[in-house]
């Protein structure tokens, strides 16, 4: 038997419900999306063309870095593994604030983006930051708590993924056609 009428999910944040509200509750993440993935494009890439951060030893250097932090973090055991390789260790965290950056950027698995954020502060926050005292005075923790809202709730305005969705609900399932 076929439903003459179907009805959609309810939207209980009101961002689709056309109010006052929608407008302002729909993009509410953007300025947050712009902060973060600006500032973690932009620590990558100044990295990636600093040319004392991705060596072993020296001043400015990453494994320098590692060394000096060793006895106050809290997981010194993340130090260890990274000490290994501390260059091929750089590059990673580069690489992964690039991705980060871009990706809370455009909005492209947003969520994704996120959690990759949250975890470089997280493993910055347990490393680098941890002897801060007080502990506000270390800002990657602050940074780990700003991802939270864009981990739960992905980039739902001016996004590549808002995009992609838009696309799949006006021609059902298939994503070419």
């Amino acid at each position: 038997m076929a439903h003459a009428h179907r009805t959609r999910p309810v939207d209980v944040g009101g961002a689709r419900s056309g109010g006052l509200q929608a407008g302002p509750a729909r993009h509410a993440l953007v300025p947050l999306r712009l902060f973060l993935g600006g500032t973690f494009l932009y620590a990558g890439l100044r990295k990636l063309t600093d040319p004392t951060f991705l060596a072993a030893g020296g001043k400015g250097s990453l494994g320098e870095l590692l060394r000096q932090v060793h006895d106050t973090a809290a997981l010194p055991q993340l130090l260890d593994l990274a000490q290994r390789s501390p260059v091929a260790f750089g590059y990673a965290i580069v690489g992964g604030e690039v991705l980060v950056g871009i990706g809370t950027l455009l909005g492209l698995l947003g969520r994704l983006a996120a959690f990759g954020g949250a975890l470089i502060s997280l493993t910055l926050w347990l490393t680098v930051s941890w002897p801060a005292t007080p502990y506000y005075y270390g800002n990657d923790l602050a940074y780990l708590m700003a991802w939270t809202p864009l981990v739960l709730a992905g980039a739902p305005g001016f996004s590549l993924d808002a995009a992609l969705a838009n696309r799949r609900e006006r021609h059902g399932t298939q994503l070419y056609g």
